[in-house]
């Protein structure tokens, strides 16, 4: 056993039996590599990616592999999902060098971690023009030992150029009405209007576009801002990328049509997707939209809650086929055959008709993903429950794919945003426990007294890796977001607690620029910073879009005016890549609402009238609209101070910037106001 074996990654832990001589992360590795004088082989990946299990048994598994790296040079292994800073740092390196990245990532390093060879996945042979891992390894084994100043040079040249990335803050100013309407119609232009979604193969779900467009309609009216989230949102929960009987949705679709999935599930996608689809409830009242939205919550608490209450991070995309080996999609997909064994030969064919399941499959061995290509006059609802029950059944008779119960900080805020809004939306107030138990832990775990976050924990055992800007942006949103549902202050000011940390250690005081890490963070080779989504919103916009709903909550002018420093740079970005920046339009577009701020004023919200206010409040569409809710005594909420009662009945203000409408006392009459343009 290598020296992961103390460590909390389930990553690194799935290579602690290896025979290669693996380090963490650490002063020690480079330490041992200096004493030594020999290159570090840096190798980064996730416990869900494919690639990397498949590179491990090929390569790290195998005994002369091992011997020969163990020799020849210190092998570090990374978690990406526990220090996405350096997975930052030294992806753009590779995406520089050779036009491309991905995982795993294999990054050759000096003594003093500056690269100077890259590549991700190497295969054990020489295959389709890539050498194989042997190979490189000789080949980079040669190089530091005959040509080292070709190697020094190359090294320094690439850590120059990525010093030269540091963004600039291109202008002050959030972006207006002419800039959201260019965002829109550059997304148009790139919309599939055939399948849904934008861009070609591979197409991954663009969870923070369709935020942005379901806004950008609450406040313009834009029916094509609301076709295309409508339109993809279908296409996505028809297709396979969506799991049929278990609910949530898969990293990718492979091809166009949403078809065919890269199967693992993670936690970040389900949780961007279940408010998505929340929200296209609340705009539409779809019966399928909603539907997805309460799905994938009971997906979330059933297959990714942890005995703790967090949220594990993934679902490994392989699993045992029953015959010993691990195959991608094995425990997702069926055949007719299958279907018919389980479900008797009636009830099989017709099963086969709805979910899209045909004899010549879209897998090998005739092997069909689930879909609803077409659904109606083939079964009523009382039907489809009992095959899908049954089904489900037959499938956790299957081996389960692995999980990685490492608990991330950012996407248990994501989750129990999504959690508290789909349990009020839905009135399951289940959902809004397990929200509340999600961020209990958060506090009790990942936060010290000083409003420092740990990235990760695992069974309850917090980590050793600092929290990043999207940690302390995402689960202040979660937090911000579990205010405005319970009516409970304490989590306005756990948020504001982390945004000060936000402020204090992320931003640039000059430019209002962000940072991914704080100031007093390890110093890598580049302090990485990057405004633009990946498969989550950037630290970046996220904390922008916290920022500026705690200032809508408080009235805190700092606040506001570092969330709209912040939003500058989407006024450049926006209309030229608003595919990949999504969050931040969707931030921009409460700010260009206000947002706007519901004081609902009542006894209590067990109180019905207080309730049915509270409801419609949460169920506006206003984009990033806050909610506040209590008697005219609650202390922790600035809204509610100096609302009285109207005629001694409960009341909601509507206000912007602290100046407020006239108050209702009537639920309809609110939410009108709310929904309108």
């Amino acid at each position: 056993m290598n020296r992961l074996a103390d460590v909390t990654s389930p990553y690194l832990l799935q290579h602690a039996d290896n025979p290669v001589d693996w380090y963490p992360w650490s002063p020690e590795a480079f330490e041992e590599a200096r004493r030594r004088d020999v290159p570090i082989l840096l190798s980064v990946g996730y416990s869900a990616c494919h690639w990397c299990h498949v590179m491990a048994h090929e390569s790290f598994e195998d005994q002369e592999t091992a011997d020969f790296l163990n020799e020849n040079f210190v092998s570090v292994k990374v978690d990406r999902e526990e220090r996405p800073d350096i997975d930052a740092v030294y992806m753009e390196a590779v995406q520089a060098a050779t036009g491309q990245g991905g995982w795993p990532m294999t990054v050759f390093l000096t003594p003093d971690a500056e690269p100077f060879y890259f590549g991700t996945y190497f295969p054990p042979r020489p295959r389709s023009g890539m050498p194989s891992f042997r190979q490189v390894l000789e080949g980079v084994r040669q190089a530091w030992g005959d040509r080292r100043d070709e190697v020094g040079e190359v090294a320094g040249k690439i850590v120059r150029d990525l010093a030269q990335r540091e963004i600039a803050q291109q202008g002050t100013e959030p972006p207006g009405d002419a800039e959201q309407t260019q965002a829109l119609l550059g997304l148009t232009r790139e919309y599939d209007p055939q399948r849904g979604g934008f861009g070609g193969a591979p197409k991954f779900p663009p969870s923070m576009v369709l935020e942005f467009l379901l806004r950008h309609h609450a406040r313009t009216g834009s029916e094509g801002a609301l076709q295309m989230a409508q339109d993809t949102s279908e296409r996505m929960a028809r297709g396979g990328i969506y799991d049929q009987l278990g609910g949530g949705f898969a990293r990718y679709s492979v091809d166009r049509d949403w078809v065919v999935p890269h199967f693992e599930k993670m936690l970040y996608d389900n949780a961007l997707l279940c408010r998505v689809y929340a929200h296209l409830w609340r705009t539409t009242g779809s019966s399928l939209a909603r539907r997805v939205a309460l799905e994938t919550a009971d997906f979330l608490v059933r297959e990714l809650r942890t005995e703790q209450g967090g949220f594990a991070s993934a679902l490994d995309a392989d699993s045992d086929d029953g015959t010993g080996r691990s195959v991608e999609g094995a425990y997702y997909v069926w055949t007719p055959e299958q279907l018919c064994a389980v479900l008797g030969e009636k009830d099989g064919e017709l099963a086969a008709r709805y979910y899209g399941v045909t004899e010549e499959g879209t897998f090998e061995h005739g092997r069909s993903v689930l879909q609803l290509p077409q659904t109606e006059g083939v079964f009523d609802a009382d039907q489809i429950a009992s095959v899908r029950e049954r089904l489900l059944a037959e499938r956790a008779l299957r081996p389960a794919p692995g999980r990685d119960d490492k608990v991330v900080a950012a996407w248990n805020g994501l989750a129990v945003a999504a959690l508290a809004e789909t349990g009020a939306y839905f009135r399951r107030p289940d959902l809004i426990e397990a929200a509340v138990a999600a961020a209990d832990l958060l506090v009790r775990v990942h936060l010290d007294e000083h409003g420092h976050l740990t990235r990760t924990s695992r069974d309850g055992r917090a980590g050793t890796n600092a929290g990043v800007l999207e940690d302390y942006a995402d689960v202040a949103e979660g937090f911000l977001a579990l205010a405005s549902v319970t009516g409970e202050s304490v989590w306005l000011d756990f948020a504001g607690l982390l945004l000060d940390q936000v402020l204090a250690r992320f931003t640039d005081a000059e430019t209002g620029a962000l940072y991914d890490t704080a100031s007093d963070a390890e110093q890598l080779i580049r302090r990485p910073q990057d405004p633009t989504d990946n498969a989550t919103p950037s630290g970046w916009t996220a904390a922008a879009a916290a920022l500026l709903s705690y200032a809508a909550h408080t009235g805190s002018e700092a606040h506001r005016t570092a969330a709209e420093r912040a939003l500058g740079i989407v006024t450049t970005l926006g209309p030229r890549v608003p595919r990949f920046i999504g969050w931040g339009l969707a931030a921009a577009e409460a700010l260009l609402d206000g947002p706007r701020e519901i004081a609902v004023v009542g006894p209590s919200l067990a109180d019905a009238k207080t309730a049915a206010l509270h409801r419609a409040a949460l169920l506006g569409t206003a984009p990033g609209a806050v909610v506040a809710a209590g008697d005219t005594n609650t202390e922790g909420f600035p809204l509610l101070s100096d609302r009285p009662l109207v005629s001694g009945e409960p009341a909601a203000y509507v206000c912007r910037h602290f100046t407020c409408d006239a108050p209702t006392t009537d639920p309809e009459t609110l939410r009108t106001t709310l929904n309108t343009n």
